[in-house]
């Protein structure tokens, strides 16, 4: 009983979250209804659920998406890493804090997307040159999170650590990593929509190989909006999955600071 009654506040929550969605929904199936010359932009929703349909029995929708999975994937893990590792140094190194602070400043203000056409020139257009840019995306705000998280904590706690001559596992579990991972997962939290934006934008740009860009190309060079509706829908499912995943991940993992 106590269950179901704690559970409902939840389920009103859930519904009325669906209620915009819902709303613009059918205001875009009235406008698409209403003239015959709006279904060029607004298209029906069976028409775009039939589209969905067609691609998913030729295979091409999970292809591409698969594609653009893989290489937001590999970018994400070797840019979060590099950002980890970076601001890490930085913020325990005032040598190397020295050295790369002003460089890593200057390039985060550099358009991501502004230097695909020199990467076009320096590695071609394949996978790695796309998987470049998801991994600078990522990388910078890493950075910024392990930096900040270790900036932030006292110094003290390194004396105290010192005194007591931790080993390096020792100052990793007991210093570290409680206090970078609550900005780390942060961190993270954001590199997730920003590597798929990056992702999908840069296939558009280098548009060579399989992907989601490259499949959004093609619908627009044959005027087929509910392709296009299709990938968007396609790459957002997917970003809006992986943030839940990492999320929950950030919750399980991050249990011990409600027990504290």
């Amino acid at each position: 009983m106590t269950h179901s009654v704690s559970a409902s506040p939840t389920l009103r929550r859930r519904a009325r979250g669906l209620v915009l969605p819902l709303a613009l929904l059918l205001a875009w199936q009235a406008t698409a209804l209403h003239d015959a010359s709006n279904q060029y932009a607004f298209v029906p929703l069976g028409q775009i659920a039939s589209a969905c349909v067609e691609l998913a029995r030729s295979g091409e929708l999970f292809i591409d998406l698969g594609a653009s999975l893989r290489r937001t994937c590999i970018g994400l893990v070797c840019g979060s890493l590099g950002g980890v590792a970076l601001g890490m140094g930085m913020a325990l190194s005032p040598p190397l804090q020295r050295l790369f602070q002003p460089l890593f400043q200057g390039l985060r203000y550099v358009p991501l997307l502004g230097l695909i056409p020199l990467l076009s020139l320096w590695v071609g257009s394949g996978d790695f040159a796309k998987t470049f840019v998801i991994a600078l995306a990522a990388l910078y705000p890493m950075t910024t999170a392990s930096f900040d998280a270790l900036r932030r904590i006292d110094r003290r706690f390194f004396e105290l650590a010192q005194s007591y001559e931790l080993t390096r596992a020792a100052w990793l579990r007991d210093l570290l990593a409680p206090a970078m991972l609550p900005d780390l997962f942060a961190g993270l939290l954001q590199a997730v929509p920003i590597a798929w934006i990056t992702a999908t934008t840069s296939e558009l740009l280098f548009n060579a190989g399989a992907g989601v860009g490259n499949l959004m190309q093609n619908a627009q060079a044959g005027a087929r909006v509910d392709v296009l509706l299709v990938c968007v829908l396609g790459v957002t499912v997917l970003a809006v999955a992986m943030s839940a995943l990492c999320e929950r991940i950030a919750k399980r993992v991050l249990r011990w600071r409600d027990q504290a």
